[in-house]
């Protein structure tokens, strides 16, 4: 009797612990997106800093810092990305940085300190991307391509993590045509880039579709809509990366959200066509973040138990405007 008994609590305990995971599982949560900030310096820190409150006040998931540190037109020094990696573990939840090209691509202009692009970028691996943890002061462990992939171990910067059965998959997509441009040393190093972003954006629908995942949430810098053309002409150091997103997003069919920043405004809408680039894509959502001018943030609500899961709320505080002033 006690033995029939002592399994019915066992078999009672297993189904609830299952159901509790389950439900944890599918539990709503909420995250931010920013970047291009800091534009105007010094003037700029004390917004930045306010924001950075402001959002750990709101106590998200976590945060995603989709790129561009500083503007195209101040120093790209080792000094000044110790600094934004300070800023960076100033957010209490965890963040995760996707590259932009102000850090890198653009670092060859006189005002940015006249650096080697190349150069450049190496540094920021090495600064930023050192484990296989997230900044902030809770951390994600996340899985980065480098280790999953020895064909693709320079690439440390791309990585993805799982929530309530979101994939979560960090590219490096920058500005200034993905660094398609300027001299063959570039293209070069656009052409390797290009094949491990990819690569991972393949095994990331692929990983999504094997484990069942809800949804997928890619962010990367770059404006990849600024032209239609983007998707065709030839030298857009965009258009294989836009054929693969068609065409994984036609065959996986759950919602897909894209977010990148780089065209300082705040928009959100459907641009992604079909391979053909005949129709709308209606399963997948683009955000664009807001940023230079603008020093505020994005709280995105997933809801992993909606059919459209995204829901978007601006943060806009008062004392960061500049129109109308505070």
């Amino acid at each position: 009797m006690n033995m029939q008994f002592n399994k019915l609590v066992f078999a009672g305990l297993l189904l609830f612990c299952s159901y509790a995971s389950f439900a944890q599982s599918n539990e709503r949560f909420q995250f931010i997106a920013l970047g291009d900030m800091p534009y105007t310096i010094p003037d700029d820190y004390s917004r930045y800093e306010r924001l950075i409150f402001e959002i750990n006040q709101t106590k998200p998931s976590f945060s995603i810092f989709i790129g561009d540190t500083k503007s195209g037109s101040t120093p790209c020094s080792d000094e000044y990305n110790q600094k934004v990696k300070g800023y960076f573990n100033q957010f209490t939840a965890p963040l995760i940085y996707s590259i932009g090209d102000n850090e890198w691509t653009d670092c060859h202009r006189p005002l940015a300190g006249s650096y080697d692009p190349i150069e450049r970028l190496d540094s920021l691996r090495s600064i930023f991307f050192g484990t296989s943890k997230s900044f902030g002061k809770a951390q994600l462990n996340l899985s980065r391509q480098a280790d999953i992939d020895p064909k693709y171990k320079k690439f440390v910067e791309n990585s993805y993590w799982v929530k309530n059965q979101f994939l979560f998959v960090n590219l490096h997509i920058p500005g200034s045509n993905n660094n398609f441009e300027r001299d063959e040393r570039s293209k070069a190093e656009y052409f390797e880039r290009n094949q491990a972003n990819l690569a991972w954006i393949e095994s990331s629908f692929e990983l999504a579709k094997n484990k069942g995942y809800l949804g997928i949430i890619f962010f990367y810098q770059a404006d990849m809509f600024y032209t239609p053309t983007q998707a065709v002409k030839e030298d857009s150091g965009y258009r294989d990366t836009l054929h693969a997103f068609s065409k994984n997003a036609q065959e996986f069919k759950g919602p897909i959200l894209l977010i990148h920043g780089d065209s300082h405004r705040l928009i959100i809408d459907q641009p992604l066509k079909t391979v053909d680039q005949k129709y709308t894509l209606e399963n997948v959502l683009r955000l664009q973040v807001m940023g230079a001018e603008q020093v505020q943030a994005i709280k995105v609500d997933v809801n992993p138990r909606s059919a459209q899961p995204f829901g978007f709320t601006p943060i806009l505080l008062r004392q960061n405007m500049n129109h109308p002033k505070p």
